[in-house]
């Protein structure tokens, strides 16, 4: 069967899913204009009073939470948006829009702005840690808590060895470098392998992942704007030490959920934030880089249980 037939099948069946699914009517869709770009967003519980923003990583969007947003959404105010490039989010040429982690930032900060979103707990994975730190220190007072799943932000919590290539390129952009970065990390099996490298079941992650992330990997321009993202990176590390001294200086209260298995983010991360905070949840998880994917349900109930006892409800 060739790929588009494989995609069809599974859009249908997402499709089949989220009719048949009582809590599916409970998540709304929608799009806000930020600066000309139109921002793809999923959300649920819009009237409960407290807010928790969940920021995707690399190579996802906003579907990595499709199941925790509507876990949630009860008792919460549960937002999830694409960056643009990513998901369902426009994609603008590079001549219009900066591919970079600051300005993805500043897009995410005014599209919270927009919305009128001035108090949220955040739940940062992967690159959704370097997006929400810059905010978090831009405005610390908005921010009443943060989640970390794989969200690094200390140069211990990242495997050097799983990171070479790309640190390679920070030394300088070489383009034969970039073509066997590109032919290994957004290739369909690269794709699978960081949605199950780590996995009790790899065999029980759901395929959808890898083959919508293939899908928005394979329009024209996209490996290059990635690639861009990946250069840009080496600034996320240079602001490490800032990062630290926020999360000491303002101690919002802190979930650590973290992914044992993780190849790129490993533990020594998770380590740094049970150091530098004084009030933290902290459970080391046996899965892998996206540990929603096993144990969604098992998050869910250590969010719920942490916010609650802060009285974040």
């Amino acid at each position: 069967m060739n790929l588009r037939k494989r995609l069809l099948l599974v859009l249908i069946a997402a499709l089949s899913l989220s009719a048949n699914t009582s809590t599916a009517a409970d998540v709304q869709y929608g799009y806000e204009t930020v600066d000309g770009v139109n921002i793809f967003y999923r959300e649920a519980g819009k009237d409960n009073p407290s807010s928790i923003v969940l920021l995707h990583g690399f190579p996802s969007s906003s579907h990595q939470y499709r199941n925790l947003i509507r876990d949630l959404g009860d008792e919460f105010h549960v937002l999830a948006m694409d960056y643009p490039g990513f998901g369902a989010s426009d994609f603008p040429d590079p001549a219009e829009y900066e591919y970079s982690f600051d300005n993805i930032s500043d897009t995410v900060n005014q599209f919270l702005e927009q919305r009128e979103i001035s108090s949220y707990a955040m739940y940062l994975q992967d690159y959704g840690a370097p997006i929400g730190l810059r905010i978090a220190t831009r405005h610390p007072e908005r921010v009443n808590a943060l989640i970390f799943q794989n969200g690094n932000f200390y140069e211990e919590g990242l495997n050097k060895e799983a990171w070479a290539p790309i640190m390679k390129l920070w030394e300088g952009r070489d383009a034969e470098l970039e073509k066997v970065i590109a032919s290994n990390v957004f290739s369909l099996e690269g794709l699978r392998w960081q949605y199950t490298h780590g996995t009790r079941n790899p065999d029980g992650i759901l395929p959808d992942n890898w083959l919508l992330d293939f899908q928005s990997l394979s329009r024209p321009g996209q490996h290059a704007v990635q690639l861009d993202l990946f250069y840009d990176y080496r600034n996320n590390v240079a602001l490490y030490p800032e990062w630290q001294q926020y999360l000491k200086d303002n101690q919002p209260p802190s979930l650590v959920v973290w992914a044992k298995n993780d190849a790129f983010f490993p533990t020594p991360g998770a380590e740094g934030i049970k150091r530098d905070a004084n009030d933290v949840d902290y459970h080391i998880l046996d899965t892998g880089h996206f540990a929603l994917e096993e144990d969604g349900p098992l998050i869910a109930s250590k969010i719920r249980a942490f916010m609650t006892a802060r009285d974040l409800k």
